[in-house]
């Protein structure tokens, strides 16, 4: 019996709808440092829809890997050119074969060794991940590579020990003992915390120029 392209697709079932498998992270400094991770780039890119951020999410890249997993998804990844909206998990099939322009991984103790080697191989060779960082919230070591040639080379840091990415058009930087997104000028891109903070900071200050000429502002 022929059985038409058409055929196929609509006897293949949904695999959009498989569930993330990912382990809890190391520790609550970890899920915190994700957590900002995610909240600084999705507030920098509030007006913009064409960007999905995963964040210990799982990635399936293969019907095969559904039945035997070697590796699980990374911390935090950045896929460009993508419709922005909820998913369970990253199916690279499903996604018109789309693999992460971008990938940070947070080094804890059991997981640094693999971070560091295997799944650097697999970035590099399967996923062809434009570029890989890594970071360890308990040491501060920052490590990043960029694809050249189809291998992966180490991203030099500038004056401030802060390494760029094409992907993000920012800074990665450690500062005050977490990983932060810095504009090309250094400016520290904000969490929406800190953006409100400094909001009320120029309304304080605004509020006490005008009652040092007498004049008593409003609520």
């Amino acid at each position: 019996m022929v059985i038409t392209a058409q055929q196929l697709a609509d006897l293949m079932p949904d695999a959009t709808q498989i569930e993330s498998d990912e382990p809890e992270m190391e520790s609550s400094l970890h899920y915190a440092q994700l957590a900002l991770l995610v909240a600084c780039l999705e507030w920098l890119w509030r007006d913009r829809t064409d960007f999905f951020i995963g964040a210990n999410l799982t990635i399936y890249f293969s019907r095969q890997q559904l039945k035997h997993r070697d590796f699980r998804g990374p911390d935090f990844f950045l896929v460009k050119k993508t419709q922005k909206h909820p998913r369970k998990s990253w199916v690279v099939w499903e996604e018109d074969g789309k693999y992460p322009d971008l990938i940070i991984e947070l080094l804890s103790e059991s997981t640094a060794e693999v971070d560091q080697t295997l799944k650097k191989e697999l970035y590099q060779d399967r996923f062809r991940t434009h570029e890989y960082f890594w970071f360890s919230p308990d040491t501060l070591e920052l490590e990043g590579f960029r694809l050249v040639n189809q291998v992966y080379e180490a991203i030099a840091a500038n004056e401030a020990g802060w390494l760029w990415s094409d992907s993000l058009s920012l800074y990665l930087g450690v500062e005050d003992g977490n990983l932060r997104y810095f504009q090309p000028d250094g400016q520290r891109v904000p969490t929406p915390e800190e953006v409100a903070l400094q909001a009320q900071h120029r309304a304080d200050l605004l509020a006490d120029q005008l009652r040092a000429i007498g004049i008593e502002p409003t609520a």
